[in-house]
């Protein structure tokens, strides 16, 4: 297999690149956001930058980045933009600047929406290129420039700008462009359809000529350009040389093709257009599919188009086809087909009467219509209406084979999507691995187009939605398993031996040699299927290795998924690997497939199961593990074995390789989406659409559902009457009692209910009076019933006071239907979601809610908040493996559940117990939960029916009081409560305590009732699945359980009525889809009531390794963001309490009016000055270290030790002036900086009792959903702006930050990037040097603001600050000893006890060496070396290698120290140059 040339990364301009170009210049007189006088505009400087700078470099991408970030579309190009000045080189500057956009993925529509004016004509300009000839004005390579302009213009359908020029193209009039007799039959097929042709024809008939000239060329130019397209097609010779430039037209313009075929706005009428134009059948007979090399990817779109011109959905309707209705279709082409050569054709005479299954398959159509002259195919042809009729005494000019492919093609059988799809191998092949169209290497630049399904807003069916969830999530699992292989079969090191064999020179944790496999196993196949039930191996290895890695390989489990590899190196021993060079050819890996783990086999052969059973100890180093293989994929490759001769596979497998268990769930989750696609997938009818992306975004808001609840309890929501009446705002509150005293919460809430679906009434008076119906609220405050006397009984309450935004979110979760919460960082999404989850709780008892999250610990972060609310927590079950980082000393996972019932049933019949002595029944009635139902029906409930019969009021105008406690059954069974039970006040009041005295022990004996199961089922097993089937009313899981669980859960008949979903915004759009259905139908529809999803758009998406999944297929796109884009009505909180007001302001500029809640500015944490430091967030500007920025030493790893040791030096600062370390994160935006900075931490801090550590030291990413007090952040990059100018990473980044913000960067890069501007002009406001105040120790009693009394001192460079800290250090230490030194040689009568002296001297005597050693590392900045290569400069390979890894992130105390110990610890960061001293 020959391997693919590894392909060139990208290298992004430097800053003094970029201030040395010609762009960079012109930019600087012309268009520069920074230059206060700008020349005016001239349409030469247009022309030469497009000449000079875009055709002369063959539109480098690297000149049209730099075009791009200098903001040349907004402020030149599309600013001066008129039909006067329109020209190519203006036309072709603007598309460059669009796709640009588009590649880096940022937004590329606003400046045209601002300044829309111009667009139409723009347009039309562009339209009228894309048509000219390729040898005249426009090139072929500019043609491809505008294609995929195009191309963007049809995948932003949201966008009204672009919609209404686009629909002009793709709609019912572009028929025009059919021939006459297709036209025709396609009419007849819709009658609906002729009505609005004729319209269209009528409108036409008004329009002046002009008009109707310019409406004609739009509806014809697809048509036109597909015309102009095979005309290139066919200019590409089958053998000679081809510019790539024709190649890569072919390719954008089948990339085009795809879209509009996978949109159904588009797809509607442009599918007969396609259909109708045989496009297919030319590209399938063109030079370009048989070029091996230049038409590979051409062929693998093409495949892609076919797939979706014969999709299984109705056009017109956009109904999903079943197999039937597929089947029926197939079955009229041919018999009319058949019909017509009955009657014209002589010669087909036997194919007419011919069965259908005879002469459906393609050998059999080429059988009857091969030898048919090229007018008869041609005749055949116009009589099914797929080409013009044949003039009379004339040939056709078209090519027979041309002919034939179009009629075969067209009747040929074809294999159900459903089909293929089972007959499809999960696990990928070295085939896909290393093929780079599918799964392209981390250098992809976004320049060329690949052969992946897209995401986008819209699908046609349930169907194609999740077969393209399918095939990314497949593809984006082998990038990751590619690099894992790449990576563990690389550190075997694998040569050839003497006598050809293979011999390994290394060895891999991940890896091991294999020293026998055999297949033991091949099922016999299903009825109707052809490849085996299943197919199991043994693989024998040999653990000769360290113990803890033996224990991981003996450790695989049931289900874990590992790859078989064949390499036949050719490399002799000892050759060295270069990683730059293609992987293949130096290992010769020649086959890859991959197995699930059954178990290991024992000493006998048998599979040892997972269980709670001892696992056996087996002697020897020999391991053989029994697996199953793909059935789909052994039954492909015996086929090719048998029919071609082919070696078998199977016979050739030399190593083994495993993959981390976290990292290795894909096909769990691909299996869990092809059961999807074998089920009738039932999505309830209210989200149907939505979910396709159709119709009314807004149809499943609780406003316009059927099923509507106009009284809903809320429960402990409000605190007060006051708090109810200003959270609804505009709403006319009445309260159904007048007396203020009993105005008291909780409070039932009444709204008025529109029927008919929110349509108003026609008539003035109505309408009025429906306008101030709908805003009477009638609220019925309520009392809970008492629960008993002690102080347990009484209910937990919520003490948030909820903003009106919030109370609106929490009223449209309890109401039925779609609720959407947009939260922005520190608006309190989580007590939002868990208050909607306690009231679904209280007013629905009997539905069960599902949980769902991207992390555990969002999962752990609900799940505390739940349990300070009035939730019963025999309700509560948690599944999945997170549970174990519950900061609690309760277990909510399955087996927690079951002891926790175990053990309170014991309680309860204890309880029982109790109540039986004190009412002195004899027997024993507590011995089961039976037992203590019969003791509640006869003995307390005849006893508290005789009671209440006697105090309740019978007919005596004055019930006594003192009756109520003179009567009661239980007095001494409650002895134990608080005394005295009963107040004797008032019969009320008394009666009121008496019921809930009973409440309290009917719930013992109701909890009995339920647990009663646990004593008839025996196994833990059965209890767990038990509880999780009818007990939990609250399940929650995160959304990677809820894809590898699906099967096993609807097995059990998991049943579920409303899910809630945090982080919905973080997670994958199929992980998302997968919870909605983790039950079965009721009746064929879904009982599924609720759905609400609370996340945050405007913060980081999914993280997808694999930059062209991410960019090029959108699969970063979650699909809460979907939802946002398509216009699905949200609720946006607004009102934020993490951080000061200040902080907020860096990025609230992305959020719809958010504000900060009161306690923001009345706290006096958040109005107090950060201590030591000016200002409460800076942008500190680095430069060069050493001559030396960012460095790269693996792709992506990027590193900047001058900003690593500048951030840490203030970390310490901050240290020695008092700020609790723990209180301090450093976040960075890259891997690379996060190891180099822990590297500097290790050896600058160690175990340092004056520094210590700081709370965490990661990346944006990984903190997101996370807050510290103080965030120190690095930015890293010196070149380019990188993923930062992702604006949702840096509101990510701004928004960790609760009091201080320190951000160290290269401001000269950042501060010229368009989509940073609203944050970076803020932070550039301030001076760009660190202020500090090293005499004001924390903390301070200075207002945030105030001028310090204290000296303000100015940094002006990392060595600075190192020295200074350095200085600072050996003062403390200094100080502390003489301190020391003065308060030991007090008299002793200071001190009460002599011992707690002696102990105290001791005390300091230790502190003293440990300061002082500490002080011995630290040589002064004159002894400091000034050696360029400073211990953490040195690449981070904590990231290299697996060992070191996992020692870089939990480093222990003893490392750390030695590390200290052994560098010269401060002084590498105060390396200070000699002037600087």
């Amino acid at each position: 297999m020959a391997a693919p040339a590894q392909p060139k990364k990208i290298v992004a301009p430097t800053v003094s690149q970029i201030n040395a170009e010609f762009v960079t210049q012109l930019a600087c007189k012309y268009w520069a956001p920074h230059i206060k006088k700008k020349s005016p505009f001239d349409i030469k400087v247009i022309e030469e930058i497009y000449e000079k700078e875009i055709v002369k470099s063959r539109f480098a991408i690297r000149k049209i980045m730099l075009l791009e970030f200098s903001q040349y579309l907004e402020n030149y190009l599309w600013m001066n933009y008129s039909p006067e000045v329109s020209s190519k080189a203006y036309l072709m500057s603007i598309c460059c600047m669009v796709n640009e956009k588009f590649r880096e993925n940022v937004p590329a529509w606003e400046t045209f929406k601002k300044k829309p004016d111009h667009f139409p004509f723009f347009f039309k300009c562009i339209l009228k290129a894309a048509l000219a000839e390729t040898d005249g004005e426009f090139s072929l390579h500019e043609q491809t420039v505008l294609l995929l302009f195009l191309d963007h213009c049809f995948n932003s359908l949201e966008v009204d700008l672009i919609r209404s020029q686009v629909q002009q193209l793709i709609s019912l009039p572009m028929w025009m462009g059919l021939q006459p007799a297709r036209l025709e039959l396609e009419l007849k097929k819709t009658p609906k359809l002729r009505k609005f042709w004729n319209l269209i024809k009528k409108n036409d008939e008004k329009m002046d000529p002009e008009a109707r000239e310019q409406a004609y060329k739009e509806r014809r130019f697809l048509s036109q350009l597909i015309q102009k397209f095979i005309s290139v097609l066919k200019s590409i010779p089958l053998s000679e040389p081809v510019t790539m430039d024709k190649v890569h037209y072919c390719e954008r313009f089948i990339e085009l093709m795809i879209d509009l075929e996978a949109l159904l706005p588009t797809r509607r009428w442009f599918n007969t257009i396609l259909d109708d134009s045989h496009l297919l059948v030319h590209c399938y007979l063109s030079s370009l599919v048989h070029r091996e090399e230049d038409g590979h990817l051409f062929s693998q779109l093409l495949d892609m188009l076919k797939f979706y011109t014969g999709f299984e959905i109705n056009d017109q309707t956009g109904n999903a086809l079943t197999e039937n209705e597929m089947t029926t279709i197939h079955y009229d082409r041919i018999t009319s087909l058949q019909r017509a050569a009955f009657a014209h054709f002589p010669e087909l005479y036997d194919f007419s009467l011919s069965n259908v299954a005879e002469v459906d398959a393609r050998d059999s159509l080429v059988k009857f219509f091969g030898p048919l002259s090229s007018n008869t195919l041609h005749q055949v042809a116009s009589y099914l209406c797929l080409l013009p009729t044949l003039p009379k005494n004339e040939d056709t000019t078209f090519e027979k084979e041309f002919l034939l492919e179009l009629l075969v093609s067209r009747h040929e059988r074809r294999i159900s999507q459903i089909q293929q799809l089972n007959q499809m191998p999960l696990y990928p092949t070295e085939k896909i691995i290393w093929d780079e169209n599918i799964v392209p290497t981390e250098y992809y630049s976004g320049e060329g187009c690949l052969a992946l399904p897209k995401l986008n807003l819209q699908f046609l069916t349930l169907h194609d939605y999740l077969l393209r969830n399918f095939n990314l999530f497949r593809l984006e699992s082998t990038y990751e398993i590619r690099q894992d292989i790449e990576d563990s079969v690389s550190r075997m090191k694998p040569w050839q031996s003497e006598y050809g064999g293979v011999v390994f020179g290394g060895w891999a944790r991940m890896a091991q040699p294999i020293v026998a496999f055999t297949v033991v196993e091949v099922a016999k196949p299903n009825i109707g299927e052809n490849w085996p039930t299943r197919v199991r191996a043994d693989v024998t290895i040999n653990l000769n290795v360290r113990d803890h890695i033996k224990d991981e390989w003996e450790g695989l489990r049931k289900h874990d998924v590992c790859f078989l590899i064949t390499v036949r190196p050719t490399k002799p021993y000892g050759t060295k690997f270069d990683r730059r060079r293609p992987f293949i050819e130096q290992v010769g890996l020649v086959y890859v497939r991959g197995c699930e783990i059954q178990g290991m086999l024992d000493d006998k052969g048998r599979v040892i199961e997972d269980g709670p059973e001892p696992r056996p100890n087996l002697r020897g180093e020999s391991r053989t593990f029994r697996v199953f293989l793909d059935p789909n994929q052994y039954q492909q490759d015996m086929t090719n074995t048998i029919q071609n001769g082919a070696e078998d596979v199977y016979d050739t497998f030399n190593v083994i390789m495993r993959r981390k268990p976290k990292e290795n769930n894909f096909k769990a989750v691909l299996e869990t989406i092809r059961n999807l696609m074998n089920t009738d997938c039932v999505v309830p009818d209210w989200l149907h659409d939505i979910i396709l992306g159709y119709g009314d975004p807004s149809s499943a808001h609780y406003s316009k559902m059927p099923n509507q609840i106009a009284t809903l309890d809320f429960n402990d929501t409000f605190l007060s009457i006051e708090h109810l009446k200003a959270s609804f705002p505009g709403h006319n509150v009445k309260v159904t009692v007048n007396d203020p005293a009993l105005q008291i919460p909780p409070f039932r809430i009444t709204f008025p209910v529109r029927s008919g679906k929110g349509k108003k009434r026609k008539d003035a008076d109505g309408e009025e009076d429906d306008t101030e119906e709908a805003k009477t609220l009638i609220v019925e405050p309520h009392v809970i019933p008492n629960r008993g006397p002690y102080p347990y009984n009484q209910p937990k309450r919520n003490t948030i006071q909820f903003t009106h935004t919030q109370i609106e979110a929490i009223r449209a979760g309890m109401q039925p239907g779609l609720t959407m919460v947009v939260g922005p960082p520190g608006t309190g999404k989580t007590d939002v979601a868990v208050q909607i989850i306690s009231n679904i709780y209280h007013n629905f008892p009997e539905q069960r809610t599902l949980i769902v999250t991207h992390s555990n610990q969002a999962l752990n972060q609900l799940f505390e908040k739940i349990m300070a609310l009035d939730i019963d927590e025999r309700h509560l079950l948690r599944l999945g493996h997170g549970e174990e980082e519950l900061e609690t000393e309760k277990d909510f996972s399955r087996y927690g559940r079951v002891n926790y019932v175990l053990a309170r049933r014991i309680e309860l019949l204890e309880e029982v117990k109790r109540l039986q002595k004190s009412l002195g029944v004899p027997g024993d009635a507590s011995y089961t939960c039976e037992t203590a139902g019969y003791f509640f029906l006869y003995q307390v409930m005849s006893r508290w029916e005789e009671y209440i019969s006697r105090v309740k009021n019978t007919g005596s105008s004055s019930p006594d009081a003192a009756e109520v406690a003179t009567y009661f059954p239980f007095h001494e069974y409650f002895a134990n409560a608080p005394q005295p039970i009963f107040k004797g006040r008032s019969y009320e009041e008394d009666m009121e305590v008496a019921e809930g005295c009973f409440r309290h022990i009917k719930k013992i004996f109701t909890q009995l009732e339920e647990f009663r199961a646990s004593e008839l089922l025996r196994s833990g097993l059965d209890r767990s699945k038990y509880l999780l089937v009818k007990e939990a009313k609250i399940i929650a899981m995160t959304c990677t359980h809820a894809a590898l669980k699906r099967h096993d859960l609807v097995k059990l008949g998991f049943k579920y009525d409303n899910i809630l979903m945090e982080e919905a915004a973080q997670i994958l759009e199929i992980e998302t889809f997968i919870p909605l259905l983790l039950q079965n139908p009721q009746d064929g529809f879904s009982r599924l009531k609720r759905w609400i999803m609370i996340g945050d758009h405007h913060q980081l998406p999914p993280v997808i390794k694999n930059m062209a999944f991410q960019k090029y297929s959108n699969m970063e796109q979650s699909l809460f963001t979907r939802f946002v884009r398509v216009g699905v009505p949200t609720v946006d909180l607004d009102a934020q309490g993490r951080a000061r007001a200040s902080l907020c302001n860096l990025y609230n500029w992305r959020y719809k009016n958010l504000g900060n809640l009161p306690h923001v500015q009345l706290l006096p944490e958040f109005s107090t000055a950060n201590a030591g430091l000016l200002y409460d967030f800076q942008l500190i500007n680095v430069e060069d270290f050493q001559g030396v920025g960012e460095s790269e030493p693996n792709p992506y790893f990027y590193q900047n030790l001058g900003e690593a040791e500048y951030v840490v030096a203030l970390f310490m600062y901050m240290c020695l002036l008092g700020y609790p370390a723990d209180k301090i994160s450093i976040l960075t935006t890259y891997n690379g900086q996060k190891h180099l900075i822990r590297d500097i931490i290790n050896r600058r801090c160690g175990n340092n009792p004056l520094i210590g550590r700081p709370n965490k030291v990661t990346t944006v990413d990984r903190f997101q959903g996370q807050q510290n007090d103080y965030i120190l952040l690095s930015l890293v990059r010196t070149r380019a702006v990188g993923h930062l100018r992702d604006v949702r990473r840096l509101v990510v980044a701004m928004s960790r930050a609760r009091l201080g913000l320190y951000i160290f960067a290269r401001v000269s890069l950042f501060q010229n990037c368009f989509e940073l501007t609203p944050a970076f002009s803020q932070l550039t406001a301030r001076p760009l040097h660190l202020h500090i105040i090293p005499t004001e120790p924390f903390p301070t009693s200075r207002k945030n603001g105030e001028r310090p009394p204290h000296e303000i001192q100015v940094i002006k460079n990392m060595p600075q600050m190192a020295n200074f800290v350095y200085n600072m250090y050996m003062h403390l230490i200094q100080t502390t000893h003489h301190y020391h030194q003065t308060f030991l040689q007090l008299p002793p009568a200071m001190v009460e006890e002599g011992e707690e002296a002696q102990s105290q001297e001791t005390e300091m005597e230790a502190e003293e060496e440990t300061m002082a050693a500490q002080a011995n590392l630290i040589p002064s900045p004159s002894e400091a070396s000034l050696s360029q290569e400073s211990p953490a400069s040195q690449p981070a390979c904590s990231s290299q290698t697996e060992d070191v890894a996992a020692q870089g992130d939990t480093a222990s105390a003893a490392e750390s120290a030695s590390a200290a110990a052994e560098a010269a610890t401060l002084a590498d960061a105060a390396s200070i140059p000699a002037e600087t001293k």
